[in-house]
């Protein structure tokens, strides 16, 4: 029996997963999952500084003219202190002598010799960095499950971190088979086509930040097929395409049963896509998506994406949505979820003219999908719209509702 999406997705997110870590520089940890809870040792400023160049002063000499006392630079090491009636000309960043009420900017005094006329207004606290106030010790930097970027990159060396622990990259391992399909590298003859969806896979599997595999191609035969399994379940991911059905020649279902498969589900209640199968052998997850290549492909970004950040370990794996308008109406036969393809353009979502799930040409395309509600029969134009998008990863901590319509 097919389950709904929502019962997949979550038979994937409970599944038991074993992730292996890493010790790594800070310079290759871009788009890694963080490990480990990470907190800040040190103050940031670890000392109060000046954020112009200018003069500490005291407030109460507002309007008077003092005695410039001293020059600080930026990495200055000695302890200084300023009284009322005198004023240190400081560099941005240097640390303020004790005494320092507030700093001025230098384009708002006189300077005579070393005399110096300040304003008539000065106001405590201003253009001073206070030690602490961007992080302080003892606070949490970054959390476990954080994807990393190059701007948490700056939080780790601000600590003076070199190294982090992060999850190992899930391993992703892909074979094809069919005696009809020939890789992109081959040549193909009358009877053969070019096998588009393993490819695809492997780019996108790529783009999530997996270690991707390929195994090969499997001939249609048994025996063929149990040698390219074992080999893949070195990986934490295998997918595959097509072969499932009841045909002659589809050996993939009792392939993977002699490696005592556990099918997790084995139809989704979508269109296109209701042949999806997922399971375990061991420890290793098992996708096997449908061979039409756009109906592979949207699937993927429903159930390949689930289990690549389930394994990730990142803390927010769900899918998520943008609102967006349709930008013409929608008419389809009501009876099972249904994924269509689009284009959105940051307000609108326009719908590919052809998307039969055996075409490959709506993925390059579009640049996202909707799901049609199973009983919605057409959308009128400006409906509002749940957009799941394909060219970049827009992810959540909690599921959202995925359905339009």
């Amino acid at each position: 029996m097919a389950v709904s999406i929502e019962e997949a997705l979550e038979r994937i997110y409970s599944l038991p997963v074993r992730r292996r870590r890493e010790f790594i520089p800070i310079e290759s940890a871009c788009g890694r999952i963080l490990a480990d809870d990470l907190v800040a040792v040190h103050n940031l400023p670890p000392y109060d500084n000046s954020a112009m160049d200018g003069y500490a002063v005291v407030c109460a000499d507002a309007g008077t003219t003092v005695e410039e006392a001293t020059t600080i630079f930026a990495g200055d090491k000695r302890t200084l202190k300023i009284i009322q009636g005198e004023a240190a000309r400081i560099m941005t960043g240097a640390r303020l002598p004790e005494g320092t009420e507030c700093i001025v900017p230098i384009e708002d005094v006189t300077v005579e010799g070393r005399h110096v006329t300040l304003p008539d207004s000065l106001a405590p606290g201003r253009h001073i960095r206070l030690c602490g106030e961007d992080i302080e010790a003892g606070e949490v930097l970054l959390e476990r499950g954080e994807k990393l970027s190059a701007h948490h990159i700056t939080l780790l060396a601000s600590q003076g971190i070199s190294h982090v622990g992060v999850y190992q990259k899930p391993r992703v391992a892909l074979f094809a088979s069919g005696n009809e399909l020939k890789m992109h590298f081959e040549t193909v003859q009358a009877h053969q086509l070019y096998n588009t969806n393993t490819p695809t896979f492997a780019a996108r599997a790529g783009e999530l930040d997996c270690d991707v595999h390929f195994i090969g191609t499997a001939a249609d035969t048994l025996d063929d097929l149990l040698e390219h399994i074992e080999a893949a379940l070195q990986s934490d991911l295998v997918i595959t395409s097509g072969g499932v059905s009841v045909g002659d020649a589809d050996y993939t279902r009792e392939a993977f049963g002699r490696f005592d498969f556990v099918p997790l589900f084995e139809k989704v209640d979508v269109k296109p896509g209701k042949p999806t199968t997922v399971g375990t052998v061991g420890n290793t997850f098992v996708l096997n998506l449908p061979g039409n290549p756009l109906a592979a492909a949207l699937n993927f970004e429903l159930f390949g994406q689930a289990l690549i950040t389930h394994l990730s370990g990142t803390s927010r794996p769900y899918q998520h949505t943008i609102a967006a308008r349709l930008a013409a109406p929608l008419k389809l036969r009501p009876g099972r979820r249904t994924l269509i393809p689009g284009f959105f353009d940051g307000e609108r979502f326009t719908i590919c003219d052809k998307f039969a799930p055996g075409m490959i040409s709506p993925l390059a395309r579009s640049n996202g999908f909707i799901m049609v509600d199973e009983r919605c029969g057409s959308l009128e134009t400006d409906a509002p719209v749940r957009v799941i998008p394909t060219r970049f990863i827009w992810r959540s901590d909690r599921p959202v509702p995925l359905t339009s319509g």
